[in-house]
């Protein structure tokens, strides 16, 4: 049984889903930060430096204690939690696109050049040949 899973383990297809996740998690992580750190702050401040996370519909309000700890926690439709989520996807897709896009433009076949036809001397010899038939 050990055999049999070290022969598994060991198959260019295990090593390879393996690489695959382990740079898809660090690729993630390139993305996430991208979005989080360059983008955001971009989309807040031309939606005049508001932070989307912070608009909500309260549903009640939150019951502070006199000693001002909180006995129960707010209720509230976060929206703008959401629209954050929204913005990221779309800013994630759109990076993701752009690499795909260019990961295909480095892998795409180079077109092979026409063939040219004969050379003038194979067109020579042609009519050589023919006349030497006649």
């Amino acid at each position: 049984m050990w055999k049999e899973f070290k022969n598994f383990i060991m198959t260019g297809n295990v090593i390879d889903l393996a690489v695959a996740v382990i740079l898809a998690g660090a690729v993630g992580l390139v993305v996430n930060g991208f979005v989080n750190d360059i983008m955001m702050p971009i989309v807040g401040h031309f939606a005049g430096g508001m932070d989307f996370a912070d608009m909500k519909v309260i549903l009640s309000e939150a019951v502070i204690a006199a000693d001002g700890t909180v006995e129960k926690p707010e209720s509230a439709i976060r929206y703008g939690a959401w629209i954050n989520t929204i913005i990221n996807l779309i800013i994630v897709g759109f990076v993701l696109f752009m690499i795909v896009r260019s990961y295909n433009k480095v892998r795409a076949p180079k077109p092979k050049p026409a063939p040219s036809g004969p050379t003038q001397e194979e067109l020579l010899a042609e009519i050589r040949d023919l006349l030497k038939k006649q």
